[in-house]
């Protein structure tokens, strides 16, 4: 489990302590994480999620572990009946559930924009009707496009690159509208480029870090798209965490804003594969330079000055020691497996 500051547990627990809350997509890499948080905070934590993109494993352990305060509702966003199921008597919901690749929504532009725009109008109706207080949604920072302006403020123009990017955008809109006409409590928080164990890595969508480790693992030579001088502002999963929880907490009510969560630094991808190659053991190793991807930006790196203002967040794990978490996860997940496709 991904350690949080005492700090951060101290303020927010009294708000989470036997409260019913909903996780959607709490079966994936993010929304699971933030299920263990919650559970250690003392809520009862509803999750839907239809496993297209996850497993039960990591579920299934707590379920023993808390029959009576985690329950899973198997289903989609975009079943009504799943979605009352899951949200009915909570009053806050965290929103994560989507399909969340920049190339997949290239292939399949209809059904990234159902899941994820669609999806999120569904969810909101059914807190709307369920009686939910605050919907907390994750947005993500392919909003801004790749506008040449760094770091990225939360004032700046979006200019949507790819579906994927223009789904979540819409869904941040959809959230504002929602606070503005049915006065639900919402707020969008834009992740750059988030990481850590457990995120997928066997998939041909699968996160540069994750994707890294795993051909690492392998002794196969990593893939870089482009030339690798790209950037991105990498961010620790426990800070995404570690947000959602103090925007769930946040005694101002949220009604539609949008906040970065971000480490606010940037590295490159060739020094990104190089810091992860020297903690295995493979340094000097050469990348497999392919064609940049449609849709992907050149540079990202968050202004946190609005974080810092509405939620009193700031980045607690370095991406240093992300990695080092993130490197030890995936080679003990892989040595436990029996091989090297650990990490699904």
């Amino acid at each position: 489990m991904i350690r949080l500051p005492s700090e951060l547990v101290g303020r927010v627990r009294e708000s989470y302590d036997a409260r019913r809350v909903c996780v959607t997509g709490g079966a994936g890499f993010i929304g699971g994480h933030l299920v263990d948080a919650l559970l250690s905070l003392g809520a009862s934590v509803r999750v839907i999620d239809d496993l297209s993109n996850s497993t039960l494993e990591h579920l299934s352990e707590l379920i023993e572990l808390e029959p009576k305060r985690l329950r899973f509702v198997h289903g989609s966003i975009l079943e009504d009946r799943a979605l009352r199921e899951a949200l009915d008597g909570c009053d806050r919901v965290f929103h994560l559930a989507a399909l969340g690749s920049v190339p997949r929504s290239i292939e399949e532009p209809e059904r990234t924009w159902e899941v994820n725009a669609t999806g999120t109008l569904r969810v909101l109706e059914a807190a709307r009707s369920c009686g939910v207080e605050r919907v907390i949604y994750s947005a993500s920072s392919s909003a801004y496009g790749d506008t040449p302006k760094l770091p990225k403020a939360e004032s700046d123009a979006t200019q949507p690159a790819s579906p994927y990017a223009a789904s979540k955008l819409a869904g941040e809109g959809l959230c504002r509208a929602w606070s503005e006409s049915y006065g639900l409590q919402t707020m969008s928080l834009r992740y750059f480029n988030i990481f850590g164990p457990r995120q997928p890595a066997d998939s041909a969508y699968a996160a540069v870090i994750a994707a890294f480790v795993r051909r690492l693992s392998a002794g196969q030579t990593p893939v870089v798209y482009g030339d690798g001088e790209q950037s991105r502002d990498f961010t620790y999963v426990s800070n995404a965490v570690g947000a959602n929880l103090l925007a769930g907490a946040s005694k101002r009510e949220p009604r539609g804003e949008v906040v970065n969560i971000g480490a606010g630094d940037r590295v490159t991808i060739n020094e990104l594969l190089e810091r992860i190659a020297d903690k295995m053991g493979r340094s000097g190793v050469r990348a497999d330079f392919q064609a940049p991807r449609a849709g992907d930006v050149r540079h990202s790196q968050a202004d946190l000055s609005r974080a810092r203002e509405l939620l009193g967040y700031r980045p607690f794990a370095s991406l240093a020691q992300g990695l080092e978490e993130t490197v030890a996860w995936f080679e003990e997940a892989a040595t436990t497996s029996g091989d090297h496709g650990a990490g699904s």
